[in-house]
């Protein structure tokens, strides 16, 4: 007897394969139910933040108050019922449960059991409150495995008429002596649900005391990507045994008194450097560095010795890799076979300078780019002590693996810094081998690049060539992570003129604001401009003088807010967290954090002010993410199964299935 089909022709091997999880038709339309209600849910939320440069105590507070999330939750349910010093008790019990619970338990006044009950029924609240948006089954998988079973009974509880089995619950909690144990786990639990995803736009490394805490928290994170930016690739680089980079990094952090990243967190030896510096060196104004309280006169003048020597071997370093690759398109940027020695002069760009030959380093005139074999020396043992640091080469993974140049969820394009474009409004053009890249071809060419540097094999020319373009994504002209024609240190360190200093942003900051360019930029990248957004970082809002986060009639949305605390004269605030959730989008500036030490002991927070600017006419459903999208497309495949067992195309199969539990 001849089969019938109906519909598009159904792809029997994949079906095959398929069958083997949902063997009969009764299994294939149980996962259709269970997917259609899935679909019905409401969005998950997802935070967004950027630009947390090192600033670990107050990115730590923030994850752990969900950007004032979980204290907006705690007044809506006890804002009647419990003052608000009890109120903040209980949300900085909930950021800092272990913290919290020794400072409770000594407190005499406190009768601890009554106290305990109390607060376990007040976490349960919560955790209920907060998990109501999830389906049931991917609730218990954020639960911890040994408390799963009893905190699914508890949380899952109200409206139920088994009022003594629950009370029991807790009384032998407490009365066995794991009442501590469950307030921790319920603490987890809040703050695990309430932030469904959380996309971190570039920028973990420098400035700040530690950016390898950071990364701990976001390995430590159910579920976070990070869209690069160009001081974490500049790790990457460096990690990946690029010299440029790695002098880079030095020169950095010495600069800036950052040490503790370095030694403390990495391991990274600096005595050849300093031994090098203090032999070579007799130490110039030019590089002379800011004191304070923690540092003596004399370990910062050793300091300065050293950031001089570093910075040297830098020049020669970058001259190298401008040399080796005319399709960067910088040699105006090599500057050290312009200077004239003997009139006391420099060419940039067209123009002379007047530059003070004593101040200036030493160097071979005919090979100006050439290292001394003392500084060879240097590099080598600093590139072993970087690529044999196992914690560094740890965390690098991790942004290789959770990161990438751009992201695109839900409808939302996130990248650090800019698209590179023309002033009349095309994209810029990166030629390489008799190739164009520009626009999104740009971003994937990068992406592929950096990946390249990390993980080619040493001493192949992929490998230097991929180290070579993690520099130029650091600081290479227009790089889409830096954004600017040119990084002018040199020119600060040695001329006095500022008109040398200047540094020309990208045309894309000021296109951006061009509904026409804008519309150009989503359609590159397969987006609806009318539902879609960009997200970006790497440029400060300069909200002192009234500039908004919210640009091109909502359309992009910069939250560089000032995490780090050298840019926060400047932003008025000290960062942003953009909200997305099945309400809609709302940014959330804080205030600055006075320390994790004053949060426990004085039940302080970050004050957070919101501004919702997008709100859509119906609440967004998970049918309206990537994966609803998803699901949707499961749900065809299990039709067209169910297809194919009616039609017997696929014989039915009756054994016991494969575990089918839905996420």
């Amino acid at each position: 007897m001849e089969k019938y089909t109906e519909g598009p022709t159904l792809d029997l091997k994949y079906l095959d394969l398929l069958a083997e999880k949902y063997p009969n038709i009764q299994e294939a339309s149980t996962e259709i139910i269970n997917y259609q209600a899935l679909l019905q849910l409401p969005k998950g939320t997802e935070h967004f933040m950027s630009d947390l440069h090192g600033e670990y105590e107050a990115f730590i507070h923030i994850m752990n108050n969900a950007s004032g999330e979980i204290r907006k939750k705690v007044d809506s349910l006890y804002g009647k019922m419990l003052t608000s010093a009890e109120r903040a008790q209980l949300s900085t019990l909930i950021y800092y449960p272990e913290e919290k619970l020794k400072e409770i338990k000594n407190n005499q006044e406190i009768n601890i059991n009554e106290w305990y009950m109390i607060t376990i029924h007040q976490l349960i609240e919560i955790a209920h409150l907060v998990s109501i948006k999830y389906s049931r089954n991917k609730v218990r998988k954020s639960l911890p495995p040994e408390y799963a079973f009893i905190i699914n009974e508890l949380i899952n509880a109200e409206n139920t008429s088994r009022e003594e089995y629950y009370e029991s619950i807790i009384s032998t909690i407490i009365e066995i002596g794991k009442a501590e144990d469950f307030i921790v786990a319920f603490s987890t639990v809040i703050k695990r649900l309430i932030v469904d995803q959380l996309h971190i736009v570039g920028d973990i490394f420098d400035r700040g005391p530690r950016p390898d805490i950071i990364i701990d928290s976001l390995r430590a994170h159910h579920s976070v990507d990070i869209p690069w930016g160009n001081h974490d690739v500049l790790w990457m680089g460096a990690a990946s045994g690029s010299a440029a980079c790695i002098a880079t990094v030095l020169s950095n952090s010495i600069k800036y008194g950052n040490l503790d990243t370095l030694e403390t967190a990495y391991g990274i030896n600096l005595r050849p450097l300093a031994l090098f510096a203090q032999q070579q060196y007799k130490g110039s104004k030019r590089y002379e560095l800011k004191s304070n309280d923690e540092i003596g006169n004399e370990d910062l003048r050793l300091l300065s010795k050293m950031y001089e020597a570093i910075s040297v071997i830098l020049f020669k370093l970058e001259g190298q890799i401008i040399l080796r690759h005319p399709e960067y398109n910088m040699d105006d940027c090599l500057l050290l076979n312009h200077i004239n020695r003997k009139k006391g002069t420099i060419w940039i760009a067209g123009k002379t300078y007047p530059i003070k030959i004593d101040d200036l380093f030493p160097m071979n005139e005919e090979s100006p780019y050439q290292l001394t074999s003392d500084e060879q020396s240097v590099l080598d043992q600093l590139f072993t002590t970087f690529k044999n640091s196992y914690r560094l080469q740890q965390h690098i993974r991790f942004l290789y693996s959770t990161g990438s140049m751009y992201l695109q969820c839900n409808n939302n394009l996130l990248f650090h810094g800019c698209i590179p474009m023309n002033p009349d409004g095309t994209f810029m053009n990166f030629c390489v081998n008799d190739v164009n890249y520009h626009g999104k071809s740009y971003f994937d060419y990068a992406d592929k690049m950096a990946r390249q540097a990390y993980y080619a094999p040493e001493g192949t020319k992929e490998k230097k060539d991929g180290r070579d373009f993690l520099w130029f994504l650091w600081r290479g002209r227009h790089s889409p992570l830096f954004g600017r024609d040119r990084i002018t240190t040199f020119e600060r360190l040695y001329i006095d003129d500022p008109e040398a200093w200047i540094e020309e942003d990208n045309a894309y900051y000021q296109l951006i604001e061009d509904p026409i360019v804008c519309r150009k930029i989503f359609e590159e990248f397969g987006l609806d401009y009318e539902t879609s957004h960009i997200i970006n970082g790497h440029v400060p809002v300069n909200t002192m003088m009234g500039e908004s986060p919210i640009k091109a009639n909502g359309r992009i949305i910069v939250i560089d807010g000032g995490f780090c605390k050298a840019y926060q004269k400047k932003t008025g605030i000290a960062g942003y967290t953009l909200i997305y959730d099945s309400y809609g989008m709302r940014i959330s500036s804080h205030e600055p954090f006075l320390g994790i030490k004053n949060a426990i002991e004085n039940n302080s927070d970050i004050f957070s002010q919101e501004q919702v600017f997008e709100t859509p006419d119906n609440r967004l459903t998970v049918a309206d993410t990537d994966g609803g999208k998803d699901l949707i497309h499961k749900i065809e495949d299990l039709k067209n199964l169910m297809s194919a067992y009616q039609q017997g195309l696929i014989k039915e199969r009756r054994g016991i299935p494969a575990d089918n539990t839905t996420s």
